[in-house]
Order: C-alpha cells, then structure tokens, then sequence
C-alpha cells in the first residue's frame, strides 16, 4: 500500500511522558516526509501548542487541534475547518461545572481561557516561564466566565474539565450528555473534552482528506486514547500505541511500542520505511 498521510496525536503518542519529542521520532518523520507523505499533528490541544511541536519536528502541512474543532495550515495561516460551541451552550456548560465546583479551561485558536491557574493551566504556564516569547500560550485568567462570555464575541473550541475524583468526572459525563448539541470525549481518565456536537479527530481527517483528495486506504492514524479512536476508525490502517488504553489497543490494525520507547518511529518504519 502506498500511503500519503500519517495522523499523530500528541500526548501520550508523538510526545513522551516528559512531554517532550525523542530524536528517533523526529527523525522517522522527516524520513516519511521526505517521501512526499504528509505527516498531520492531530490534537486535542489549543492550536499554538500544536504549532510549536508541527515546527520542531519540522512538519510543514495542516494541523487538526481541539480535537478536529479547529483546523489550519500554520505555515500560511489558512483555516480549513472550524467549529466553534454555540454561545448559549457555552454558558450552559460553564454552569454544570461551576454548580459541581470543577476545575475547568476552555480555548479559541490561540487564547487559553480559565479562572484558576491548576491541572493543565499551571502546567502551560510554567510552560511558558521557559519559553521564548513567540512559542508561549496566552493565558488570560478570568473572574466570571459566564460574564465574560456573554460580554465578549469569542469562538470557543473546546473545553476541558478535571478532578481527580473520576466517579464525579463520570456523573458530570452523564450530566452533559443530555445537551444534544455538544460532543464529548475523554483524553485521560480524570478528565472530559467537550466539543461542539459531531466534532472529532476523525471527522476533521475526513474532511482534510476530501480537500487533499487522499483515500482512507491511503491514511495511518496513530494514538493512545477516546479522543483518537475516530480517526483510528476512519483510517486505512491503525496504530495503537502500547501505554494507550484497551479500547484502542483492542480496534487497531497494529500496536506499537509505548510514547517513552519511540512507538511512532516504529510505526512509520514498520508502513513506510
């Protein structure tokens, strides 16, 4: 099979558990694109974290964030794809959280919303202590999300919510599945992403294949979690990764190695080199 696409997901996939990239990975990518296949960032993180990682690893092609809520070529600033939550919903969200006294963030393209700097704000704030100021994340800390929305004309394409209570995660889980105009997936045990409904990973690699007039033969999803299960699913051929959970490991056309042993760049020279 001649493939012309490799989707990766980030977290626990391209990036190790030090959330770093290892050279061996690197280096598989650049052999890959070096082939004339695209290799596509495929994340549930807000878009300019994605952009710092697409550029270390030199990938100059789109990038699927927040979940496939958010698409675009970085390189020339070319949005492709984007589906922002519907504002009452917005607000209807923020409520659920903040009557179940929750952690929680949400984000455009390229603002990092959240009233408390905890869980994953702490860390892209220590993030960006270390950062040049060109690869930092804007976080802007907010008093009353409700108000803010309200007042302000912003597209929001995901929210994340964490506790490390997981019985209260999953009941506030049910909760919002009632809104039938949201989407929700989970990327790690303790937490929930929602989007705007029908949003996923593999909806956004579908669409982006249309565009690039790929099939899905032509296609390799690697991930570890429920957020990469959709684009597991619509590729050719899947890669679970070792660390990743048993639903995806159980889907996949093959498991790799884990995110701390250079999974992805044994993937690639597994299919491509």
């Amino acid at each position: 099979m001649k493939y012309k696409l490799i989707a990766i997901d980030m977290d626990g996939t391209l990036l190790d558990n030090e959330g770093k990239v290892s050279e061996e990975n690197r280096k598989a990518i650049k052999m890959a694109t070096d082939k004339g296949i695209q290799v596509v960032i495929s994340t549930g993180r807000i878009f300019t974290s994605a952009i710092y990682f697409a550029k270390f690893v030199g990938v100059i092609t789109p990038i699927i964030a927040c979940n496939g809520a958010y698409v675009s070529e970085y390189h020339r600033e070319n949005v492709l794809l984007h589906h922002p939550i519907n504002k009452e919903d917005v607000q209807k969200i923020i409520e659920v959280f903040e009557k179940n006294n929750l952690y929680y963030h949400f984000y455009d393209n390229e603002i990092f919303y959240t009233k408390d700097l905890d869980y994953n704000s702490l860390k892209y704030y220590e993030w960006n202590e270390k950062q040049k100021e060109e690869n930092k994340i804007h976080i802007e800390i907010i008093n009353n999300p409700i108000e803010f929305v309200h007042n302000n004309d912003i597209k929001i394409y995901k929210f994340v919510v964490m506790d490390k209570d997981i019985e209260k995660i999953m009941r506030v889980r049910k909760e919002l599945s009632l809104n039938e105009n949201i989407e929700i997936v989970s990327s790690w045990h303790s937490s929930l992403d929602i989007m705007y409904k029908g949003v996923s990973k593999g909806k956004a690699l579908k669409e982006l294949c249309n565009i690039y007039d790929i099939k899905r033969e032509e296609v390799i999803a690697i991930g570890d979690n429920e957020n990469d299960l959709s684009m597991l699913e619509f590729a050719g051929t899947s890669v679970a990764m070792e660390n990743g959970i048993d639903l995806v490991k159980e889907y996949a056309t093959f498991v790799t190695d884990t995110n701390d042993n250079d999974g992805v760049a044994k993937a690639i020279k597994k299919y491509i080199l």
